[in-house]
């Protein structure tokens, strides 16, 4: 009798873990799925390519050439979520790269010598020969141009918020004025003579020493995050994972984070320094949607906009603090892009909305609004980075690229919404 109670009991043991086991999956569904088709992307990749997909250098700058996509699927998050679209931010990172451009090559570099001659001497900016006014023209080309993003997200978010034009065709009409806008600054020509600091920024590497020490203090980031914010929901009475769980998933990313550094940073010249801009602008936008009022306010007006506003919430307030951001880093994208090429350039920021927002529904964002992590956004950059990166190594013609991309994201949408109405077909 005792051994069949043992049994019995083992049975429901095994059960109930089982049931956990589902139970976690089913809730975090779509980041295995993500991770799963990246993982997947990359091993046919590195079939097809014989391996050099794989090559720590062609990671190096897969992960750098997809910080611009990600910068902006960082902040089409959050405008998604509230129900809203941007299809602005590609025109919006174009026009910020133009002007970036124009005010180095035009202004910056005519009036900076003869206003402040004594400037001129050449410096050594972390390895890079320049001058004190190439320094000083990068300083105040990055804050013009976050400014302008700023300004840009206050004008769409207040036609959005509080005029009641809708969001779709705000930011229609703002693509084509800010891609005229790329037209009249650089007159058709390529804007040149970027100062080398910002071309650093772009494009520059951090010691590989530092790179490990960056990596440790990240680790133990995660953790901290993780203790604290399980803290949080105890406090205010959230129901809480089991520890393991949270302990699994940070070691989960912790294992990544080691894994990027060691083999693919440091496995060629150091880590880049607009994938840690990034990482770091990740982090601090997933701290605003997951832990303060803004962040939560977003997700109930996506979710219930009618309750959201009965509740006492300013919605018009918070979507237009949405479209500063997404402004904000449109700005960035923008200064990002100019260091990237090195210049300002007719067709820069062309295509970036559609890989924008294929990246935010990849990673898990629901165009029904109420629903998105920052994190997914970004896996989701890296996965159409990937699929670009993959087809360029193969040579494949730019028609072939293009379709690929267009069935992919038709693909990712197709999922969301059968994933909504739990059927792969309409009934």
């Amino acid at each position: 009798m005792k051994n069949n109670e043992g049994a019995i009991q083992n049975s429901n043991y095994m059960n109930n873990f089982t049931m956990k086991l589902i139970n976690l999956i089913k809730t975090n569904i779509k980041s295995f799925t993500m991770i799963i088709a990246l993982l997947l992307i990359w091993a046919l990749f590195a079939i097809l390519t014989h391996g050099i997909f794989l090559v720590p250098q062609n990671l190096s700058n897969l992960f750098r050439q997809m910080t611009i996509i990600a910068f902006l699927a960082i902040g089409m998050v959050l405008v998604i979520v509230t129900g809203n679209i941007d299809l602005s931010v590609g025109s919006v990172t174009g026009f910020v790269s133009a002007v970036a451009a124009a005010l180095q090559a035009y202004v910056f570099s005519k009036w900076l010598p003869v206003w402040f001659p004594a400037l001129n001497a050449h410096v050594n900016f972390f390895g890079v020969e320049t001058t004190m006014n190439g320094i000083l023209s990068t300083g105040l080309t990055i804050i013009i141009c976050m400014l302008l993003g700023v300004v840009i997200g206050l004008y769409q978010g207040t036609l959005t918020a509080y005029f009641g034009i809708p969001a779709f065709i705000v930011t229609l009409g703002g693509l084509l004025i800010f891609r005229g806008g790329v037209l009249g600054i650089t007159q058709g020509k390529t804007i040149s003579a970027i100062e080398k600091p910002l071309v650093f920024l772009a494009q520059g590497y951090v010691a590989k020493e530092l790179g490990i020490v960056i990596a440790v203090i990240v680790i133990i980031l995660i953790f901290l995050i993780t203790i604290w914010n399980r803290r949080q929901k105890k406090i205010y009475g959230f129901e809480l994972k089991p520890l393991y769980v949270d302990l699994l998933k940070a070691g989960f990313f912790s294992f990544l984070v080691l894994l990027y550094v060691l083999y693919v940073a440091n496995g060629y010249r150091g880590f880049q320094i607009p994938v840690l801009l990034m990482m770091i602008v990740a982090l601090i936008f997933s701290y605003i949607s997951t832990n303060t009022k803004f962040g939560r306010y977003c997700y109930a007006i996506g979710g219930n906009k009618e309750a959201t506003k009965l509740s006492g919430v300013d919605i018009r307030k918070n979507i237009l603090n949405v479209f500063v951001l997404m402004g904000l880093l449109g700005g960035v994208a923008g200064l990002i892009l100019t260091g990237y090429v090195a210049a300002g350039t007719i067709g820069g920021g062309e295509m970036y909305e559609l890989f924008t927002i294929a990246s935010c529904v990849i990673g898990g964002t629901s165009l029904m609004g109420g629903e998105g992590i920052i994190v997914g956004a970004v896996v989701g950059a890296l996965v159409m980075e990937s699929i670009d990166n993959g087809m360029s190594i193969m040579n494949l013609q730019a028609y072939l690229k293009a379709i690929v991309k267009g069935f992919v994201l038709i693909i990712a949408v197709y999922i969301d919404v059968a994933g909504k109405r739990k059927s792969w077909f309409i009934k």
